[in-house]
């Protein structure tokens, strides 16, 4: 099939969006990809702990080989959404004969408890794009105490209590978990690196404490103590005074503080019921504060409600009777012509494996839906007067190769494997795109 003359834009150009792409663009099918940021690469570029430099550049590579074909142009630093430099309603308005939204999961998931608007209380997200240096996030101020607790058990939650200890040098961490041992949801690869910090007799401490809730439902300790310790051989030496630690069974209920600053973090026991083969918690109302200087939520995150598609359970809404399934997946959302892929589809679903074969599969479902179509009016020349008309610099292809190389540059001359700059005026001055001030 030659799709040559179809034009189908891509919001976001994280894994999902750029293996999309490339996925149509393969099949002829010109490509506007639309980011808000200045550099691609999302989560990829902006969520990987930044030490992890050899699988960063490893999709560095593959993202360059897809914004070099031929037929995908690149348009950064163009926010879309209601609230965006443009809407969802004037990119369709430029005739696409398709629009793939990509875009990852950019709304805040909060739980509505009382004490979220304290200093010192904050998301996840917020802070991994902090220590990424993804601007605007790379220059807010946070407030990391001696003693911190994170609300969650999976890899992000091993992330920033890294963070927290090696650069941030906190003296304690807690991982206050809504389920028991055997839940938790990090990879033993991940864990190597926080492992040592692990106070082992408070762990066997806490392993007794939940012992009765975990007979409960016929759940030996001895399962979640594996596959938490089982991490202890490949184990990072310990170079900082820091403790961390579990809470288990327990979920988080409000926070408190003094003169608008975080003091406590209060919590409620839960008990374990097991049901159809699922295991939940359930509070038990009894209720005790842990003294805290910083509390992140690490619960996953959802779907811009700006965005312009309607959502519902923090998630874009998909037509149920697809008429392109992929693998009997629906990535068509309710609008017509508008597909969705990756955390855009399903937010906070797996790492960058699972973004590019969602991406993929997103691209397959928009190469079906284009055989039914006759072609629209999109044209190159007016898709990029549109966007060069907005008041700002529009980040092209070229620009990102420059940038890239002022940073290898920089690199080298610091002495580190890798170097960002941390705001936007300073990636766009080393573009050239503006002045130095």
């Amino acid at each position: 099939m030659s799709n040559t003359n179809y034009f189908a834009a891509v919001i976001g150009a994280g894994p999902a969006g750029l293996f999309a792409a490339r996925e149509l663009a393969s099949q002829g099918v010109r490509v506007a990809i639309f980011n808000r940021d200045i550099k691609p690469g999302g989560l990829a570029e902006y969520g990987i702990y930044p030490e992890k430099h050899s699988m960063k550049e490893g999709l560095r590579k593959q993202f360059r080989q897809t914004l070099e074909m031929e037929n995908i142009d690149y348009y950064g630093n163009v926010s879309i959404g209601t609230n965006g430099d443009l809407t969802l309603d004037d990119i369709r308005a430029l005739g696409f004969d398709a629009v793939l939204v990509s875009a990852g999961a950019q709304g805040t998931k909060w739980l509505g408890l009382p004490g979220e608007d304290l200093e010192g209380v904050y998301h996840a997200k917020d802070v991994v794009y902090f220590y990424n240096k993804l601007p605007p996030f790379s220059q807010k101020t946070f407030r990391f105490g001696k003693r911190c607790a994170i609300i969650g058990a999976g890899n992000v939650m091993v992330d920033l209590a890294r963070h927290l200890i090696n650069v941030q040098k906190v003296e304690e961490v807690t991982a206050v978990v809504r389920r028991g041992p055997a839940e938790v949801n990090f990879t033993k690869e991940e864990m190597k690196h926080l492992i040592s910090y692990l106070d082992l007799q408070e762990f066997e401490l806490e392993l007794d404490r939940v012992r009765p809730a975990l007979a409960e439902i016929n759940q030996n300790r001895v399962i979640g103590q594996h596959r938490i310790l089982e991490s202890i051989a490949k184990a990072d030496p310990k170079t900082e005074n820091a403790t961390f630690n579990f809470d288990f069974l327990a979920s988080p209920t409000a926070m408190y503080g003094e003169n608008g600053l975080l003091t406590k973090l209060e919590v409620e026991d839960n008990i374990l019921i097991e049901k159809d083969g699922k295991i939940s918690a359930k509070g038990t109302g009894v209720k005790r504060t842990l003294d805290v200087d910083t509390v992140i939520f690490a619960i996953g995150d959802k779907v811009d409600d700006a965005f312009g598609l309607p959502t519902q359970w923090n998630e874009f809404v998909k037509n149920t009777e697809p008429r392109f399934p992929i693998e009997g997946v629906s990535y068509e959302s309710a609008v017509e012509g508008i597909f969705v892929g990756g955390w855009s589809r399903k937010a906070s679903e797996g790492l960058v494996g699972y973004a590019r074969r969602d991406g993929t599969n997103a691209g397959k479902a928009v190469l079906q839906y284009l055989q039914t179509k006759q072609l629209g009016e999109a044209s190159m020349e007016a898709i990029a007067e549109r966007v060069n008309s907005l008041p700002k610099p529009i980040i092209m292809k070229d620009d990102i190769k420059r940038l890239e190389a002022v940073e290898d540059e920089e690199a080298q001359k610091r002495g580190v494997e890798e170097y960002k700059f941390a705001s936007n005026e300073e990636m766009l001055q080393a573009m050239g795109l503006i002045e130095t001030a």
